[in-house]
């Protein structure tokens, strides 16, 4: 079970997608899985995630275990 604390967008990103060769690659996964979920885009702008943040708060994090599940 992972932790629900304040994460580096990139250190969340490879926790869901170890295999990936980059850290960027797996931002980008993760990217694309949040903004293929509506109901969690909306979630985490309503909680006032600015877009270049580098990290995701523990309410932000607890979101997205949530909508996607945990890594």
């Amino acid at each position: 079970m992972a932790e629900i604390k304040q994460y580096r967008k990139s250190e969340l990103a490879l926790m869901y997608f170890p295999k990936c060769e980059t850290k960027e690659g797996a931002l980008s996964n993760l990217k694309s899985w949040i903004k293929g979920n509506a109901e969690l885009t909306t979630a985490l702008q309503s909680c006032g995630m600015p877009p270049r943040k580098k990290s995701f708060t523990p309410k932000e994090v607890s979101l997205i275990f949530h909508f996607l599940g945990e890594p």
